[in-house]
């Protein structure tokens, strides 16, 4: 057999969540816990307006996840602690040479590296139970890996880090060519572009330590959508420069030189936390549409949806503040995945 994982701009049959519950990531004091509950509320809503929504929910959380999803959002129980869906939850892949099986890829997740704050071992359990729940062949790996670590462009490429995949917290006997044979079984890909870092605020305690979702993503073959600080006083600047640089000089799975798109960052570079990863980039590309982050900078997210509108012609771009996803460590990318539809693309 040999699995493929679809670009994220080919059809999903739904997107799948996970409801915020108590615990370290969602905060402490009922109003500030109010506002993770009701970002992921609304992004789950906003991406129920272009295709079907499951979201999973701890047993905790039941009556909460029922008053404010509604109808519009199916719910499935299933025991969590973390509620970052892209990382934990299984990649979904498709078979070419079996047109209607799907498969669900499942990553050895230990809390972006075992962090000694990150309770996340029932939700290292999510990805096989919802292989189970909707039917998909479950596609086992020894790789510690998330799902916001990788970007493809379903024709060979994927994009990766060095500090995620390489990180000895996650995989210390690990080289690139383990891990390259380990994607290409798994995705189906046949090269990898490592990029040799992520932003800045990735890396503090609370990071992943360098996901590509937040930096770079594949809009179509050929067509990088890559984040820009534009300020000299954040450090992204000259990451972001150097970045860009180095991905000018590489080519896709098919040859091809990139063609980069720039999505620039919002004017706000901090919060009291320190300098912020706002980033554009970490977007979700749904049937029809797209959902992506905004910031509260009306300049600045107009723009972003200026840039998304050309990087993906004809779908609707629909801003979602998401500082308050921020906040806890990702943005819309981070807290949803896609499983595509087994109908043929195009």
């Amino acid at each position: 057999m040999t699995w493929r994982m679809p670009s994220e701009t080919a059809r999903h049959d739904r997107t799948w969540m996970a409801f915020p519950r108590e615990g370290t990531t969602l905060g402490d004091g009922d109003n500030w816990k109010q506002t993770g509950y009701e970002a992921w509320t609304t992004v789950a809503h906003a991406v129920a307006e272009f295709e079907p929504v499951t979201m999973v929910v701890d047993p905790s959380e039941r009556e909460r996840a029922r008053r404010m999803l509604g109808s519009h959002v199916e719910q499935v129980e299933m025991p969590l602690d973390e509620f970052w869906m892209r990382d934990f939850g299984p990649t979904f892949v498709v078979d070419d040479q079996r047109p209607g099986v799907l498969g669900a890829v499942d990553w050895i997740f230990n809390g972006w590296g075992d962090h000694g704050w990150a309770q996340w071992k029932k939700s290292a359990e999510i990805a096989r139970q919802i292989a189970v729940h909707c039917g998909a062949e479950l596609v086992s790996s020894m790789l510690v890996n998330e799902g916001g670590g990788i970007h493809v462009d379903g024709e060979g490429t994927v994009l990766v880090t060095d500090t995620v995949q390489l990180d000895p917290r996650r995989n210390p006997y690990a080289d690139k060519a383990r891990v390259e044979a380990e994607l290409a079984r798994t995705l189906g890909t046949s090269k990898a572009i490592w990029l040799p870092r992520g932003l800045s605020r990735d890396y503090e305690d609370f990071g992943t330590s360098g996901h590509v979702d937040i930096v770079a993503t594949i809009a179509s073959p050929g067509v990088l959508l890559l984040h820009r600080q534009p300020n000299p006083e954040h450090p992204d600047h000259a990451v972001m420069r150097d970045l860009r640089a180095y991905l000018a000089g590489t080519t896709d799975a098919a040859g091809r030189a990139w063609k980069i798109l720039d999505l620039d960052a919002p004017e706000e570079i901090r919060d009291e936390d320190g300098f912020v990863d706002y980033s554009y980039v970490n977007h979700l590309v749904v049937n029809g549409g797209v959902v992506a982050c905004g910031f509260g900078d009306a300049k600045a997210d107009a723009a972003a949806r200026e840039v998304l509108e050309e990087a993906y012609p004809g779908r609707r771009v629909m801003t979602i503040d998401s500082r308050a996803i921020f906040a806890r460590g990702g943005g819309i990318h981070c807290i949803t995945q896609q499983q595509p539809s087994l109908k043929r693309e195009g």
